[in-house]
């Protein structure tokens, strides 16, 4: 193939000519009619987008449609039952999938995802590297590009896999010798992505995209704090499992603990630069108090484009459709107000997740939730009529005092959501003092009747039900990124809510846990970093940069951003956490005795004990049988 010809996708060929037509009227003139010059291509800005956008619908970030199934999983059947990364972790379950184990093909095709990625990034590197008559700084911003996409697909496939095969130019074909190389080892991949990073924000426009959708060096120096904060984990925390293998003793998977002190360096160097830049900073950082926290945060993520401040790069959805829109809308939404559409309710935020917010009264550390009157919070084993509960009028006081962010994420019980009481309640104690829990049954008091699950038909609760597997199964609902507005519809991909793939709160964060890792940077930076952070939540007390807070921290403002996989992934907490481990829920109850409300803290019903093995935190190579590299340890 000519270096300056490349060829158009079908999927926007069409597009290409309706934009050459209006630059040129003998653009029919053009042959042959398959191919177009890169010049001609990139002469126009419209061009030029047309391209970007088919190469950065490929780029793997991990939005709404990343699945245990695929990276980019909106077709136009997108069956998953909403198997999001949110429900693989502590902070959420699905209301029917209790598993954290990855399914055949989870994340495990990525390897040859990213591989035809990484062809049409070089193929896209030749064209620019063939244009004549394209201005120096259209050219210039173009192979900024191109570094951008490298960086972000190699991420991608390091946190997989470990060492992978750098392929940094076009392959002849014909080259059959040529075309297997082997696996660089983990140091040098991570080097490499660095590398690709450095050239990135090198080459790239210095001023913010306007729109926050275009990379940008500060989008390319965000990606490096990411990735940089990744691979200094895997190194530090190496040693928390042994991995043995042919391998590792080549290096392919892990790194030496030494190497931590690079990456964090790295760290620290793009986070300062993009915090002493002045372009970003957080979306209305002085609430007047809580509620007014709720609502700012909860809007940011249900419209990004009233946030630009904060965001660094967003993945616009602006069409519905296979390939375009998303299913978060129709999945998260409670039963209550599913619409048109018959599967709510599959995101659960856990009790785990609610008892690691603090209270405005206890800052600095995590306030589980309390039941009893003796304080107990590490009892699960269900109702116990010999102990004495806390009662409540409204199920919503038990909360009061948590952090703004949790009301602005989940749905507590007998909250609003789109002008609906959200009923969640899973039993009530008769007024004999039988407790009846989990069971779907009814009693009349005084000419009343009640019902376990709070209301007489499962459409008017949301609630601990079997009925459909659209109930919450842990107390609480999911709100973060739902749309206020839409009405879910019986079909598949039409939520088009923005993403953000990074925002500053992510920088600053990063910031932190490298200055704490490493003893590098600057620790009053880093901590005036994590208390604005606070203070945008309405927190007025400052808390100290310790590990824990920071860890704290990262967890509550990131949450269902699809970073808690990654975080315990990167410091190996994951198989430490999850060893046999059983999600916790809190079940609301009305005692008929009172007419008051009582919370049991319980385990997740229905749910079993779940471990996460090592060996997951690397990914298997697909066909080395063909390709003769050599497989990540335990496959």
């Amino acid at each position: 193939m000519k270096k300056n010809n490349i060829y158009i996708r079908y999927s926007i060929w069409m597009l290409i000519l309706l934009v050459l037509a209006s630059c040129n009227d003998n653009f029919l003139d053009v042959k042959p009619t398959d191919k177009i010059t890169g010049d001609a291509l990139f002469a126009s800005q419209e061009g030029i987008d047309a391209y970007l956008a088919n190469l950065y619908r490929q780029i793997p970030i991990e939005d709404f449609n990343a699945t245990p199934e695929a990276m980019n999983y909106n077709p136009g059947d997108a069956n998953n039952a909403g198997r999001y990364p949110i429900i693989f972790t502590d902070n959420g379950i699905g209301s029917e999938n209790s598993s954290i184990s990855p399914s055949g093909a989870w994340d495990y095709n990525y390897w040859e995802n990213g591989y035809r990625f990484n062809k049409e990034i070089n193929l896209f590197k030749d064209v620019i590297d063939g244009l004549t008559t394209v201005d120096e700084n259209v050219k210039r911003n173009l192979l900024g590009q191109v570094y951008f996409m490298r960086a972000y697909n190699y991420y991608a496939l390091a946190k997989r896999y470990g060492g992978v095969s750098i392929i940094s130019k076009s392959q002849d074909i014909n080259d059959i010798e040529g075309l297997y190389v082997p696996r660089n080892t983990e140091e040098e991949t991570w080097d490499y992505v660095m590398a690709t990073c450095d050239s990135a924000a090198m080459f790239l426009d210095q001023e913010p995209d306007p729109g926050r959708r275009k990379a940008t060096k500060w989008v390319a120096l965000a990606l490096k704090s990411r990735a940089s904060l990744h691979a200094a984990s895997v190194a530090k925390f190496w040693d928390k499992y042994e991995f043995t293998g042919e391998a590792v003793d080549k290096g392919l998977v892990g790194m030496p603990q030494s190497a931590a002190d690079k990456y964090y360096t790295q760290c620290i160097q793009a986070c300062e630069e993009i915090i002493k830049s002045g372009h970003f900073s957080l979306f209305k950082v002085n609430p007047a108090n809580p509620d007014e926290a709720t609502e700012n945060y909860r809007s940011m993520f249900e419209d990004p484009n009233i946030a630009l401040n904060e965001v660094i790069l967003l993945k616009g959805f602006n069409e519905i459709g296979a390939g375009y829109g998303s299913n978060q809308d129709n999945w998260g939404n409670p039963n209550q107000t599913r619409g048109a559409w018959p599967h709510p309710g599959r995101f659960n935020p856990t009790l785990d997740l609610i008892d690691t917010y603090e209270t405005y009264d206890k800052p600095g550390r995590s306030v589980p939730v309390v039941t009893t009157k003796d304080g107990v919070t590490e009892d699960y084993s269900g109702y116990n009529a010999n102990r004495e509960y806390l009662v409540f009028d409204d199920p919503q006081d038990i909360f009061k005092g948590k952090d703004a962010r949790m009301f602005a994420t989940v749905i507590v019980p007998n909250s609003f959501w789109k002008d609906t009481k959200i009923i969640i309640q899973g039993g009530y104690i008769q007024p004999d003092g039988k407790a009846v829990i989990m069971a779907d049954e009814s009693i009349e008091v005084n000419g009343k009747t009640y019902y376990t699950f709070g209301a007489s038909d499962p459409a008017l609760y949301s609630g601990f039900s079997t009925f459909g597997g659209n109930m919450t199964r842990t107390g609480f609902g999911f709100k973060k990124f739902l749309s206020s507005s839409y009405i879910p519809r019986l079909g598949w991909n039409f939520s088009t809510t923005d993403w953000i793939d990074f925002r500053y709160p992510e920088v600053l964060l990063d910031y932190a846990e490298a200055v704490l890792e490493s003893g590098k940077g600057d620790p009053v930076l880093a901590a005036e970093g994590l208390n604005i952070i606070r203070k945008r939540a309405a927190h007025n007390t400052n808390i100290p940069l310790t590990i824990e807070n920071v860890l704290r921290e990262r967890r509550i403002e990131l949450v269902y951003e699809n970073k808690r996989y990654w975080d315990l992934i990167r410091r190996r907490e994951y198989h430490e956490l999850f060893n046999q481990r059983v999600r916790k829920a809190l079940i609301p109850v009305l005692d008929l005795r009172t007419m008051k409300y009582i919370f049991v803290r319980s385990d997740v019903p229905r749910a079993g004990q779940v471990t996460f093995v090592p060996t997951w935190y690397y990914k298997p190579i697909p066909g080395v049988g063909t390709s003769g590299l050599i497989q990540n340890p335990h496959y």
